[in-house]
């Protein structure tokens, strides 16, 4: 994910933040990422996207912003993708998490 230290900036609704992002697939066995906001003790936090699950071709780019409360903005420590595999390799499948923290 770019950037690797996201800024969170104020949106077009107040008490709202709002983190711009691009997500870029360089595997070729995964297409869907599911999306998260987390804690430092990775604990979830609310927010919204326009994906909780996106879709990304293999070499494909997806930008997205996400969007968090003002009241988490101290607590929301990562922003992360993890890959969604489908059980249809006959290969080992491996699940990965790539997170980025979030700039103070």
């Amino acid at each position: 994910m770019i950037p690797s230290h996201p800024v969170l900036k104020p949106s077009h609704v107040s008490g709202i933040l709002k983190a711009e992002l691009d997500l870029f697939n360089k595997r070729k066995d995964v297409e869907y990422f599911e999306l998260g906001v987390f804690d430092a003790d990775w604990n979830p936090i609310p927010f919204v996207s326009a994906y909780k699950v996106a879709h990304v071709r293999y070499l494909g780019h997806l930008k997205f912003d996400v969007y968090i409360r003002q009241d988490d903005k101290d607590r929301a420590e990562y922003v992360c993708s993890q890959s969604k595999l489908r059980g249809e390799s006959t290969g080992t499948l491996l699940a990965s998490r790539i997170c980025s923290r979030f700039q103070r």
